[in-house]
């Protein structure tokens, strides 16, 4: 399928207060990560690339030991295998993240792998 509503997606909660919905094609994932208030998501890493944008709110963002806040805007770059978390400590926030490959644990978790 072509085209997605954000809306009729199936979320999962991948941590307390830290929600995502992926649409995935062969090559690529895309995932919409709403992160509640006081959410983290914690300190891990994957094979795979992410890079994300905030759509809205602002989260402290951890890379590779380097860590910022950042808000609706901003855009960065986790490469593959380095460990990263995230924190909602100022309100909601909701992010964009696409990775390569699609995560195949995103897509068991939705009973689809």
């Amino acid at each position: 399928m072509p085209f997605y509503d954000p809306a009729t997606l199936k979320s999962k909660e991948i941590a307390p207060g830290a929600w995502i919905q992926p649409v995935w094609g062969e090559k690529v994932m895309m995932v919409f990560i709403t992160l509640e208030d006081g959410a983290e998501v914690p300190m891990h890493s994957h094979p795979h690339e992410q890079m994300g944008l905030v759509l809205e709110g602002e989260f402290e963002l951890t890379i590779a030991g380097e860590t910022r806040t950042i808000s609706k805007g901003d855009a960065y770059l986790v490469p593959s295998n380095v460990e990263h978390r995230a924190v909602a400590s100022r309100g909601k926030a909701l992010a964009l993240d696409i990775f390569s490959p699609p995560r195949e644990d995103f897509i068991a978790l939705l009973g689809q792998g």
